[in-house]
């Protein structure tokens, strides 16, 4: 792979949280596919297209995307190897044949400049050491007129997921979750800083808008405890304290994930922004 500006990130990815990811696409696509009609929406994909799909993970944003531009293409870039080797797979078996995949950071991939129309990310944008940067690079892949549509989270406030966390507070050692503009997560979330980044990395008609989703997180609390407990930050926490704590928050979690019960589903809301920006035309 080629040079690495977020190199936390690249180890990450290519270690437990990229493996995780990996195994349990279906599991991460049944929480977050409620958002793929509204990214795709306001990206406006024609048939002829060709499309980047940004931090694209195991690539069923990329598929879907591929299949709006039937004659066309698009492109998945991720940093993961994991997960871009599940995307190839069920690329593979799922087709369409116009997807394909690269492995790479955004912020530093070598973009073939003016090649393609339209960029899209769900959550794979908000890890950037350097965003504005990254941006740049990002507009530089897009033809002029280009557009750029993605789904980035809102306030922690506002994700339910979160908020059923909270209760493991005095049994797991975290802290505050990310403010907005701060690394991680929550970089994105304040939208007027947002807007700003994108201005300063030459995009125009910025526009931040808030949507709403239920994500399937689990069968029952239970296993949406699990599931929790078992993605990479959750693991990271879970090794830190014995083997009695480690009980006690998976019970906790579980009774606090309880009352989102819906048939046989847990089901958790999201709230988050649903920016778009096009590359000026000259």
């Amino acid at each position: 792979m080629e040079h690495v500006a977020n190199t936390d990130q690249a180890h990450a990815w290519n270690g437990y949280e990229g493996t995780q990811w990996a195994r349990n696409q279906d599991r991460w696509d049944a929480v977050n596919n409620a958002f793929n009609g509204p990214l795709l929406d306001a990206a406006a994909i024609g048939a002829r297209e060709h499309v980047l799909d940004v931090g694209c993970g195991a690539g069923s944003t990329t598929r879907l995307a591929a299949r709006r531009a039937a004659e066309g293409r698009a492109m998945g870039l991720d940093l993961s190897a994991p997960m871009l080797e599940r995307a190839r797979e069920s690329t593979r078996d799922e087709g369409p044949s116009n997807a394909s995949f690269t492995q790479g950071d955004a912020q530093s991939h070598p973009f073939a400049p003016d090649t393609f129309d339209v960029a899209i990310s769900r959550y794979g944008l908000m890890f950037f050491a350097d965003p504005v940067a990254a941006f740049i690079n990002i507009a530089s892949a897009l033809r002029p007129g280009g557009r750029l549509a993605f789904v980035c989270p809102a306030e922690a406030d506002g994700n339910e997921w979160l908020q059923a966390l909270v209760a493991l507070r005095g049994i797991l050692p975290f802290g505050e979750f990310g403010a907005p503009g701060s690394p991680g997560m929550f970089s994105l979330a304040d939208p007027e800083r947002t807007v700003r980044i994108l201005s300063d990395a030459g995009f125009e008609a910025s526009e931040a808008v808030r949507v709403h989703a239920d994500g399937v997180w689990g069968r029952d609390a239970g296993d949406a405890a699990e599931f929790l407990l078992g993605s990479g930050p959750g693991r990271h926490l879970l090794e830190q304290v014995g083997s009695e704590e480690q009980r006690l928050a998976r019970r906790t979690l579980a009774n606090a994930l309880r009352p989102h019960e819906r048939g046989d589903a847990v089901l958790l809301r999201s709230s988050s922004w649903l920016v778009t920006a096009r590359r000026p035309e000259h």
